[in-house]
């Protein structure tokens, strides 16, 4: 993937400002060389003195006469193409480099740019380079922060969901298994996957968050949340007894309760059939759902 910069020819001002503008145009080129050679300690250095030179042209008031204003805004547009390589170029290097390297590259790139545009599309690879590394723990802290800078980040939200769960923080990882579903809902395939791998992607992280989102509202008697959401998750949990277990028994559980509430008999059947399908699954729910179907078969014959 390669950046378009705009190549725009420096106009100089006089005094400090050329010394500036000059400094950029050099650290700048630098780095495009160091880039197109993966010369990951090169990029690093290189990229801070183009951030920092950037910002002195950028931070620079914008004059009153005509003619220098013309000049100013030359030297402004160039600063900010520059600035954006220094970012692409810390991410493109980041993501061909082992772990050890992507993770001091990504964590530079955070720290100059921590709103880039290019660390939205690199935290998947940033928090598995973490992981390899050894840095496990500094992951949920990590995502949490980054979360207010990409709130819609859905390799963010499928970590702090599945953290939160393990962890028992029902309430957290329903609330993050929402907002990931939600998010994968607005997103289209991203330019940097393929259509399989964009696909595979969604579908897993929209496996993680149904799942979550409808076990935790099944465990607080959320029946309307619960249905809702493990419906969705059923299609995606095939194959996984350890997942289709609890989804069918409070699956069960909710159609019954809804179907009580409601007094619709095809709803009470629904939690029967439910039931009768994880009680046929070995596991911790197997006896209950066998019990509870039972008694919803009871309770649909006495219905109308």
């Amino acid at each position: 993937m390669k950046l378009s910069v705009l190549g725009v020819a420096i106009v100089l001002l006089g005094g400090p400002v050329v010394a500036a503008a000059d400094d950029l145009e050099t650290a700048f080129q630098q780095l495009k060389e160091a880039e197109a050679s993966n010369n990951a300690e090169q990029v690093k250095k290189l990229s801070a003195q183009v951030h920092t030179l950037a910002s002195d042209v950028l931070g620079k008031p914008e004059p009153t006469s005509a003619d220098e204003k013309e000049a100013w805004k030359s030297n402004a547009d160039y600063a900010k193409s520059a600035e954006l390589y220094s970012e692409y170029a810390l991410f493109a290097t980041a993501v061909k480099s082992p772990a050890p390297v992507m993770v001091d590259l990504l964590s530079t790139l955070e720290q100059q740019s921590p709103k880039s545009k290019y660390l939205d599309e690199a935290y998947g690879s940033y928090l598995a380079a973490l992981n390899q590394t050894g840095a496990t723990a500094k992951i949920p802290a990590l995502a949490e922060k980054a979360l207010a800078n990409f709130p819609e980040n859905e390799d963010l939200l499928l970590f702090l969901c599945d953290y939160a769960y393990r962890q028992k923080q029902s309430d957290r990882a329903a609330a993050y298994a929402n907002r990931l579903t939600n998010a994968l809902g607005k997103h289209t395939k991203p330019e940097n996957l393929s259509a399989a791998d964009w696909e595979r992607k969604r579908t897993a992280a929209l496996r993680t968050g149904y799942y979550i989102a409808g076990i935790v509202a099944g465990e607080k008697n959320q029946y309307a949340a619960a249905d809702k959401n493990l419906r969705q998750a059923l299609p995606l949990i095939k194959g996984s007894d350890a997942m289709m277990g609890p989804a069918l028994f409070y699956l069960g559980f909710a159609n019954y309760q809804l179907g009580k509430m409601t007094l619709s008999k095809a709803k009470v059947l629904e939690g029967e059939k439910f039931s009768e399908q994880c009680a046929a699954i070995q596991g911790p729910y197997q006896d209950q759902a066998w019990k509870n179907s039972m008694i919803m078969k009871t309770e649909a014959a006495k219905m109308r």
